[in-house]
Parts: C-alpha cells; structure tokens; sequence
C-alpha cells in the first residue's frame, strides 16, 4: 500500500510487537482512544486482540458503504466510521433523495452493528472530495447535514474547514490550509459552536434518538429534551409533530433564534414551520443559558 513495506501480523513475533507497541503508547502519553486506519488490510482477528492490548476504544475506518460487510467489524473494533451513513448523507442532503432513508439506514444498520451509538459519523473527511465540492450550490442543506452529524445517533466527527465552506475535490485538494481562513466570525463557525454548546448542555449522547416526523423532505427527532427538525429543500414546510417529551405548557425556543423563536407545546405538540431550507433545534427555554443568547443581528447567520 503507497510503496510502504507490509507486516505479517500472523508471525507471533511482529504480532506480540505491535500489541505491546500500542499498549506502550497508550499508556506513556495517555490516550482515551486510538484510531485504526483501513482495517481491512489486516486480519480481523489481530484487531481483537490489537484493541485488547491497547485497552482504550477503538475507532476503525473500513471504507465501504455496504452495512453488513463494515458491520462484522465491530466485533473485532469497539467502532467505526459509519460510511454507509455517509453516503446516505450525501443522497438525502446534496441528491435531495427522500428523507425515509435515513430512518431506513438506520433500520438497516441495526441489522449489521453490535452498536450504532459507537459510530463515527460525519459529511467530510480527508479522503472524500468535500461535501461542497459535489454540490456546492446547495449550503442550506449542507447545514443541515452539518446539524444531523452533530446531534444524530453516533460520535459526530467535524472535518476542519467545513466550517468554513471548504469545497475541495479529492485528496489531496480536500485538504486545504486553515491558516489563511480560520474565520471564527463566519455564519457556519457560529451555527457549529451554538450547536455544541447546546448537546454539551442537554448531553444528547445520554439519550436515545426518538424520530418524531417524517417526510421525503423532513426529519425530526428528538434525544431527551432536545429536538431537531430538519429539511433537504429550500420549500416552505410546516408540520405539527407530536412532543411527549414536553408537558403542555413547556415554553420552548430554537437555539439559533432564542429571543425570537419561541412557542408554548399545546396539546402534546408543537407547531413547526421551516423555511429557505433552515435547520431548528428546539429546547425548553428555561434551560437556555446566558452564554447561549445571541443579539438580534446575529440571528442572521442560519439564513443565506
């Protein structure tokens, strides 16, 4: 592979050596995690026995779209990179495919993955042409596919630069220099860390996702008492979901817009309008912190 020399993990030598290698460094720099690049190169059984010796979770990276052939991995990994997801991403958000197939993937997945809450899951990455760069007119919806890897089922992973509409093509122009463009004023900048705040806030990953809506342009689900409505076309659309997760009489508010968007759940649901292809997320009001309040001009940033 790339003209590197290959090893021979069925030898006992080399194979002891990379296990007392990784569990080494693990322990001398005192990593949480490791991350194991293009797995199938390698036996899978080594792979057990690599991320026992290491003792930290282990995300692998199996670059194949197909649920059930990745799925047999995690047997040998704690996780993967949910490349089928992805690819599911970029056919409900950038093709505009129906929306059903997000909660058919997931159905999917179910089928193949001992657990899908330990997937990695995102839009771009160093070894794909960037998101923007198949569909570069589309950046309303590359924001709600943005949201969706941020607040879904899994471990979200952000490639640097998406927050700043990077629209490389494939390796290596898919990784450009920040250092020129590292705008934290940016609309995307701002919508990322907004989001973050908020599912540090309400520890999202501690609740299972609940779909609540869904139509060939809308999905909407919720983890505990955060929400989140997305759209893949730029149409206006409007829909009363169910919210059992509020009482009646909960005031809640979008995130992006909490002076302004605001609404009291009646009759166990919410009256939900999206428009221009926007992204909402919505919690109860009295758990908005201050730092979480943005002014009237800086609730600009979710529309073109």
């Amino acid at each position: 592979m790339a003209d590197l020399p290959d090893l021979n993990q069925g030898n006992s030598y080399v194979r002891q050596y990379l296990k007392d290698w990784i569990k080494n460094l693990v322990t001398t720099f005192g990593f949480d995690g490791i991350r194991i690049d293009t797995i199938p190169e390698v036996p899978k059984d080594f792979w057990s026995e690599y991320g026992q010796a290491s003792g930290v979770f282990q995300m692998g990276e199996a670059f194949n779209g197909n649920s059930a052939y990745d799925g047999d991995y995690q047997k040998h990994v704690t996780g993967l990179f949910n490349y089928p997801m992805y690819f599911t991403i970029k056919d409900v958000f950038g093709s505009g495919q129906s929306m059903f197939n997000i909660r058919n993937r997931f159905n999917e997945e179910a089928n193949y993955f001992t657990d899908i809450d330990a997937l990695g899951l995102f839009v771009d990455n160093h070894d794909n042409a960037r998101f923007l760069n198949s569909f570069g007119s589309k950046r309303t919806q590359f924001k709600a596919a943005l949201t969706f890897a941020l607040t879904a089922r899994g471990i979200p992973f952000f490639y640097y630069g998406s927050e700043q509409y990077f629209a490389g093509g494939n390796d290596p122009n898919n990784r450009e220099s920040l250092w020129q463009a590292m705008n934290t004023g940016s609309d995307l900048y701002q919508m990322v860390k907004t989001i973050n705040q908020a599912r540090q806030k309400h520890r999202i990953w501690e609740h299972p996702q609940e779909e609540r809506y869904v139509l060939d342009n809308i999905f909407c689900f919720n983890r505990g008492d955060f929400f989140v409505a997305l759209t893949n076309t730029n149409n206006q659309q409007h829909i009363q979901p169910q919210t059992p997760q509020w009482k009646d009489g909960t005031k809640v508010c979008n995130i992006f817009y909490p002076t302004s968007d605001c609404q009291t759940i009646s009759g166990g649901k919410m009256d939900l309008w999206l428009s221009n292809g926007e992204s909402k997320i919505y919690v109860p009001a009295s758990t908005l912190a201050e730092e979480m309040l943005v002014t009237a001009t800086e609730e600009t940033f979710m529309q073109e």
